[in-house]
């Protein structure tokens, strides 16, 4: 059996676990098996979504003691259940608490691992996966070879299209050992903003080409009119012209937005190191030899000042 784990933001199924969903019930088809998913806390009104994926039963679990995510609490959570369902093949939609969780796992489940997979996985002899290596500059092919499989999918390396019904959920409580249970978390505090960064659709960017901070808010509003979040290269979070938790790149947060707009950055490798999973990227930037032109699907060579208003009314006429 498969088994895929849920997450939810405001009680919605996240993006990324919807792709997961997706995933985890086109392998349980190649493998003539069935495809269901765990969703682990209170938060999980929307979970129900995950069966128009292919998922056929959520089982979610209610611990009390469980409403925050704690990595050996959840870790001895998901294994019992997987362990009851005899599920042999877990699928996890990349993420902080996902990475953190799948290391444990792979212990307790005694699991081969491949994370950043990027396709369906191989089966007619064995099960092979395509992955992503440096940044996306690679593939390589891993062979899991453990009776149990952990796939951690790399977002927007898979289509979720809903063609099925709500899935139907079970009800679960679980015996999470005290020792697991030692870790109290007493507040969670989450960023906030009208779009949150890490699961934004649409992400506006600007860097240095902006020349300050106080020019800033023609970004907000091209980010407002679309929806977006706004983001910002990492030497002008140094300079503290915008909130550190913007920071796109390798040494900040990493995006897979449908839509990466970045204005006025000149394409360092270690800014796209966080963006080169975007689906669609444009580029806007006076310079025409900017290096981030060479991995934009669109580019627009032109002065910040001049082009974001333009593009900010045409937005707003359409949309």
């Amino acid at each position: 059996m498969v088994l895929i784990y849920l997450e939810t933001s405001e009680g919605q199924l996240k993006k990324s676990s919807a792709e997961a969903a997706a995933y985890g019930a086109e392998v349980a088809k190649k493998m003539g098996d069935k495809a269901e998913a765990v969703f682990i806390g209170s938060d999980g009104a929307g979970i129900a979504e995950a069966g128009t994926y292919g998922v056929q039963k959520v089982h979610q679990i209610t611990n009390p003691e469980l409403g925050t995510f704690n990595i050996q609490a959840f870790a001895a959570a998901f294994t019992e259940v997987a362990n009851k369902i005899g599920a042999n093949t877990f699928v996890f939609a990349k993420s902080s608490n996902a990475d953190s969780l799948v290391a444990r796992l792979a212990i307790s489940l005694k699991a081969d691992v491949a994370t950043n997979v990027v396709d369906l996985p191989e089966t007619s002899s064995g099960f092979k996966v395509k992955r992503s290596l440096f940044t996306g500059k690679a593939y390589a092919y891993a062979e899991l070879k453990s009776a149990n499989k952990i796939v951690v999918i790399r977002k927007n390396a898979f289509t979720a299209e809903p063609t099925g019904s709500a899935a139907p959920i079970e009800n679960v409580t679980v015996s999470v050992p005290a020792n697991a249970l030692l870790v109290k978390t007493k507040e969670v505090n989450k960023a906030t903003g009208e779009v949150l960064l890490p699961e934004a659709e649409i992400v506006v960017s600007a860097g240095r080409g902006l020349k300050g901070p106080e020019n800033w808010g023609m970004i907000e509003e091209l980010a407002k009119v679309l929806g977006a979040a706004t983001a910002c290269s990492k030497p002008v979070s140094d300079m503290d012209w915008r909130p550190h938790h913007e920071h796109v790149g390798q040494t900040g947060i990493k995006v897979s937005p449908n839509l990466y707009i970045a204005v006025g950055i000149s394409g360092a490798i270690q800014h796209l190191a966080g963006v080169n999973s975007s689906r669609c990227i444009v580029v806007i930037n006076k310079d025409a030899e900017a290096p981030f032109f060479k991995s934009a699907d669109y580019g627009i060579v032109g002065d910040a000042f001049d082009v974001i208003p333009k593009l900010t009314e045409a937005f707003k006429k359409v949309l």
